[in-house]
């Protein structure tokens, strides 16, 4: 497999990659050594914002500061907008980049974040200013030059009146107390391009560990491993993954009921012109802190396009299965035959593809799938979303000579109505009421999202463009949209997401890490908090969790065993002038809720007890109520732990623990569970075992300093 992703890699090198900025800039050179074509003007350009792709802002900024001078000055409106932009990316490379602190680029830009070194923001200032007075109506120019101005502690007080855009400091009335990022000071330091992360127990000592991908041949993975003092330490080439590269999104699984984490790596994503068709990976935990591919032996050898894939047991016979949906189109100009794919769990380390004889072999540009049991049959069903606008609820009806039956029910579901591009998608209970629940974001855009994000701000319409859509599950096989009234209609744009519950409150929160390839694009990342099933109020900014980079992978977990969930997210862009430093944003603890932590072992069940149902049922404040999870990881290009992390408001113990074992459909009841402890459940057994771990702390680098100064 590696020499596969090798000869790959090196295949990728060619200027009809839409990802391959380097060839691109090797043409433009080409080009410009021709005769009477060494100052043209388009060209020029072109070249300049391909260098911004590969990181070389200084060199861009060159190129524009030339062709102002130039013979073609006078063209200077058409290139305007791409060198203010260059001159932003500049400031950020100087700033947030080479002088990175924990406060780098969180929207709304102050304190610590606040540019040092000045000059690319000023320059972009200028530019955007000169811009604006000749085109008042250039949003995106707007919302540039005030995050320029914020980027150097001026706004809103030096902001141009006809160009402000108030509010964008405004923290909200939430009481939220912000987080912060403790990468760094953890021991993880990663800069690299959009990916995916896994946050789960690797080597199963009972404390979390992280994982990572980038999307290009030449992103490598990486593994970091837990302490238990508050620090990681890089493992990746020791466990051997450091030499596996590629992936926008990862996934963990037990595909082998072995009780050891395996990882899934989704390759080729975007890629148009034959550059997608990549390979998948199964990398098989060995137990000693080392992984093998065994994509070949396995059967799961594919080339096609993909991030988007799911693992659940859809046959009910106690093993994983893995549906993956595939980036197929045909719009009449050009046609990529891509049909998703399933493969059934064989039991002896191999699978077997059946989606055709499964009615799941959907050809569409799939980017994202989800799967829950929505209708309570015993059988776990599929979500898919789509950039052509089509989504698909496979109704999962059961078996023939164990092969599962799906039926596609979205146009009776009530789903179809929404047709626009869609991206992260997820099942999950956000009302509590005991049914799967769906979210889908929107990412249809026709200009740089900075457009969208003024125009929001500034009240302005924003019709269908990076919205977020929640369905909720109506009990009789249907879904009412209800975006509008719960506080979601909202510009977001998300590329990775997840969700968690940062307040112990019991209803699930959400965070998205926004973007596009486009350079700007340059939006913050959007939390919301759940109010209670009902609504969600945007704590973006006085959660201090909105860098303004692009995120992807997300991931909840409680990695320090305070009950308290933090978020890890993998930064960057598609290209390697956006890549970005990934964050860990350490929850300060936001009330005295009380939580409990659930790791279940199946035995029937598939060995991680993935698609099993959780009931906990409690008193709290007086009110009897019940939180329900699905045991899996969460959302869309993140994967949040296997074990379920709960919040239980103010019980002071847990009147009732339930649970549906996934597959065997047993249920087993527990009572009088004791709050704020790790508890072990193994399918069968009558007891609950309590796990007793240590409490971390994450040290404050520059604390610690200081410390060793005096």
């Amino acid at each position: 497999m590696i020499q596969i992703i090798a000869d790959l890699n090196q295949k990728d090198y060619n200027s009809r990659n839409p990802f391959c900025p380097e060839a691109k800039v090797a043409q433009c050179d080409s080009l410009l050594k021709l005769p009477g074509r060494e100052n043209d003007f388009y060209l020029l350009n072109t070249k300049a914002k391909l260098l911004l792709e590969t990181g070389d802002e200084k060199q861009a900024v060159a190129i524009y500061e030339k062709m102002v001078t130039g013979a073609d000055s006078s063209k200077g409106d058409l290139f305007e907008p791409d060198m203010g932009l260059a001159f932003m990316r500049l400031g950020e490379r100087a700033n947030c980049m080479l002088n990175h602190n924990r406060m780098s680029c969180i929207y709304p830009i102050r304190d610590n974040a606040i540019h040092v070194n000045q000059t690319g923001s000023r320059n972009a200032i200028a530019i955007y200013e000169r811009i604006l007075k000749k085109h008042p109506a250039d949003l995106e120019s707007r919302w540039m030059l005030n995050i320029a101005y914020m980027t150097l502690g001026n706004y809103p007080d030096s902001v141009p009146k006809p160009f402000l855009i108030p509010g964008l400091n405004q923290a909200g009335t939430a009481k939220i107390k912000p987080f912060t990022d403790m990468a760094a000071d953890a021991g993880i330091k990663l800069t690299g391009r959009a990916g995916g992360a896994i946050a789960d127990d690797f080597n199963n000592d009972g404390y979390l560990d992280i994982v990572t991908s980038g999307t290009e041949l030449d992103d490598h993975m990486h593994y970091f491993q837990n302490n238990l003092d508050g620090t990681f330490t890089d493992k990746s080439e020791t466990s051997g993954l450091l030499k596996f590269t590629g992936g926008l999104n990862i996934q963990q699984t037990d595909y082998n009921n072995d009780g050891k984490m395996d990882i899934f790596v989704l390759r080729g994503a975007w890629k148009k012109n034959g550059f997608g068709d990549q390979p998948a990976s199964l990398l098989r935990n060995n137990g000693d802190g080392t992984f093998t591919d065994v994509t070949i032996p396995a059967g799961l050898l594919f080339y096609h396009p993909t991030q988007a894939a799911v693992w659940a047991d859809f046959n009910n016979d106690g093993w994983l299965d893995v549906f993956v949906g595939t980036e197929g189109f045909n719009n009449g100009d050009s046609v990529n035959i891509h049909r998703s794919m399933l493969y059934m769990n064989n039991h002896d380390g191999t699978f077997t593809e059946v989606g055709l004889r499964s009615h799941c072999d959907i050809m569409s540009y799939v980017k994202g799938v989800t799967s829950a049991d929505f209708n309570h049959d015993g059988w776990p069903d599929i979500f898919i979303s789509t950039m052509d606008g089509r989504k698909y609820l496979l109704k999962n009806k059961g078996t023939s000579g164990n092969i599962p039956d799906f039926e596609d029910v979205t146009k009776q579901s009530g789903i179809l109505a929404n047709t626009n591009s869609t991206f992260t998608t997820w099942f999950f209970d956000y009302n509590n009421d005991g049914w799967q629940d769906i979210l889908i974001a929107d990412y249809k855009f026709e200009a740089p999202l900075g457009y969208y994000s003024a125009a929001e701000a500034l009240g302005k319409p924003v019709p269908g463009a990076g919205n977020i859509y929640l369905y909720k599950n109506n009990h009789n096989g249907t879904f009412t949209e209800v975006s509008k009234q719960t506080g979601l209609d909202k510009v977001v744009f998300s590329m990775g997401a997840n969700f968690g519950d940062i307040d112990n409150d019991g209803f699930p929160d959400l965070y998205f890490g926004t973007g596009n390839p486009d350079f700007g694009s340059l939006i913050p990342n959007k939390m919301f908090r759940n109010v209670e099933g009902e609504r969600f109020e945007d704590i973006t900014s006085i959660s201090r969790t909105g860098n303004l980079q692009k995120g992807h992978g997300v991931a909840f977990a409680d990695f320090r065993n305070r009950g308290l969930q933090d978020i890890f997210i993998e930064m960057g862009g598609a290209y390697a002038g956006d890549a970005y430093t990934s964050a860990l944003y350490v929850n300060p603890g936001q009330n005295d809720n009380n939580w409990i932590s659930i790791k279940a072992e199946g035995i029937k069940c598939n060995k991680a007890g993935i698609g099993s149902q959780l009931k906990i049922t409690f008193i709290d404040n007086g009110v009897k109520r019940s939180v329900y999870r699905e045991i899996n990881s969460g959302g869309s290009f993140g994967s949040s732990p296997i074990q379920a992390e709960i919040g239980v408001g103010h019980a002071g113990i847990i009147d009732e623990l339930e649970i549906t074992w996934a597959g065997s459909r047993t249920v087993q009841r527990f009572h009088n569970l004791k709050v704020n402890q790790f508890y072990r459940i193994t399918e069968g057994n009558g007891t609950v075992i309590p796990v007793q771990l240590k409490k971390l702390n994450y040290h404050s680098m520059a604390g610690m300093s200081m410390a060793m100064k005096m």
